[in-house]
């Protein structure tokens, strides 16, 4: 929580910049990770590696040490302090029931669906808005558009 004084500090700091560059602060840079296979040599890489998993908008397909795979949407992980405490719970696109999985049971991992986040920035919408309205075009609605 912050201070008063915090606050009045961060005031004074906008009171600067104008409306147009307050109302666009800078994003967080995506990766481009669809195909992307990561090496899985460390308990950190794993760790890294899951992470990325996690904010991915797309499937991915987890390779188990018992040579069976999994395909899903990663939707949850719950870190322990080893890779045996650690797992990822993972809707399967095949429709059976969500698998967890934990951290030590993974072989491999690769960001195999389509990343359905990607291009989808802010910037991007008000583009499309401002080049339908450019058009002539009126009650313009731009539809988000239909998932696989």
């Amino acid at each position: 929580m912050s201070t008063l004084q915090q606050e009045h500090a961060k005031i004074e700091q906008l009171a600067h910049q104008s409306a147009d560059e307050i109302e666009v602060m800078a994003g967080r840079e995506r990766e481009a990770l669809q195909g992307w296979v990561p090496t899985l040599a460390t308990d950190a890489e794993v760790r890294e590696a899951l992470e990325k998993a996690f904010d991915y908008r797309g499937d991915i397909t987890i390779t188990r040490k018992d040579g069976s795979q999994v395909e899903g949407y990663l939707f949850d992980r719950r870190t322990g302090s080893t890779l045996e405490n650690s797992l990822v719970r993972v809707m399967p696109s095949n429709g059976s029931p969500k698998l967890n999985i934990a951290y030590s049971d993974i072989a491999a991992l690769a960001f195999t669906g389509r990343d359905t986040a990607a291009g989808k920035t802010f910037e991007a919408w008000v583009k499309k808005y401002w080049e339908k309205k450019a058009a002539g075009e009126k009650n313009i609605q731009i539809e988000p558009e239909k998932l696989d």
